[in-house]
Order: structure tokens, then sequence, then C-alpha cells
């Protein structure tokens, strides 16, 4: 049992959510996990790092999902000698493990990968969702990256539809409910200094429990 607290954050694309744990991170003191976690988990796999963000956060079933262990590059990682697995499968065991001996070592901030339910045997963590208002992400996102308006909306649905597609064919929970999360917040009513504010006040009530 982990005597210390961890945070999860999942997000709406545009919600600013990243944000929220990048500064809460600094706030804190303490480590955000997010992309890196596939940089380990492809080490681990021995494939590139383009090779597995092509199957992170994205639908079980890809193009990827169709690469099997003895094809091509993919020899050099074998979770048993009669077990085939696609690589989307690889990678999330890989980032699971990984996921789970990080939080085992101290206390974290995980953006993603499903770490709720990764982590969803340990007490001492906080599952967080962060969301706002429709209008607020496509201005969000316009202004990011430089969109139109259509492009920006385009993207939104397309990054959240396989963000939510990966995540509920990898844990059979609702992507965003409240069933999933402890904390709900809306960054548009709160703005991300207000969410960060929130979490922060909830990591040291947990701490010192």
């Amino acid at each position: 049992m982990m005597d210390h607290t961890i945070i999860t954050i999942g997000r709406q694309f545009g919600s600013g959510g990243h944000e929220v744990g990048n500064r809460l991170a600094e706030r804190l003191n303490i480590p955000l996990y997010d992309h890196n976690l596939i940089r380990m988990a492809a080490r681990d796999l021995g494939i590139s790092n383009e090779d597995a963000g092509r199957v992170d956060e994205t639908r079980l079933g890809n193009v990827l999902s169709s690469y099997y262990i003895g094809m091509g590059d993919y020899t050099t990682f074998m979770l048993s000698p009669e077990v085939e697995k696609p690589l989307s499968d690889q990678l999330f065991d890989a980032q699971s493990a990984i996921i789970r001996k990080l939080a085992e070592r101290g206390p974290g901030i995980f953006v993603g990968r499903c770490a709720d339910y990764v982590l969803g045997d340990y007490s001492n963590v906080v599952n967080t969702f962060i969301y706002a208002y429709k209008d607020d992400r496509i201005n969000r996102i316009m202004d990011i990256y430089k969109l139109s308006e259509k492009e920006a909306v385009d993207k939104i649905k397309k990054i959240d539809r396989e963000r939510r597609l990966y995540y509920e064919g990898r844990t059979d929970r609702k992507w965003g409910s409240i069933d999933a999360n402890a904390i709900l917040l809306n960054t548009s009513l709160l703005g991300i200094d207000g969410a960060v504010d929130a979490l922060e006040a909830i990591y040291h009530k947990w701490e010192n429990r």
C-alpha cells in the first residue's frame, strides 16, 4: 500500500487538462508523467517512438494492432512463447507496468493513458477528469494550433473520439463519467488556475490524512 498521493488526469481535448497537470506538478514539485510513458514503453518493447505513438490513446484495433510478434522488427519482445499479442496490447501492458512502478516509487501526476484504471487497486489515487464548454475548447485549439474554427472543431472531434474509444476499449468504463472519476473540473468555470488550486488543496488534504 502506498503512503503517498497520486493524481490521475483524464481530459477533453482543448480543455487545458495537460496544462493543469503541468502547473500542478510545478506547484507541488512532483513528477508529471504523460508522453514520456510512451517513450519508456517503446524502449521496453524495442520499437520506435513513432510506432508507439501511432497506438497511443487510439482505438483498439487500429492499423498497428495487426502487427503481431514474429513480424518484421517486432521479434524483440514476447510475453510468452505461446501467446501472440498485437503491438497495441503490448504497448498498453508495458505502459501499465511502468505506471504502477512509478506510482509505487513516489507521488506523481499521470495524464491520460488509462492511469485511473491501471491504478485501480491503489487507495491513495485521486482520479480527475478535466472538461470545458465547447466554445472555449474551440477557441483554445484555434489559438494554440493556429487553426480555423472548422479545423479546430474537426480536430477536437477526432482526438476526443480516439481518446474515448481507447479508454472505453481498455477499461469497460465510460470515458469522462463520474463513475470512473472522483472529481470532474470544468475549466470554463474555474479557469486553469482555479482547477490547479482545487487539486492542490485536495492533494494536501489527502497527504495529511
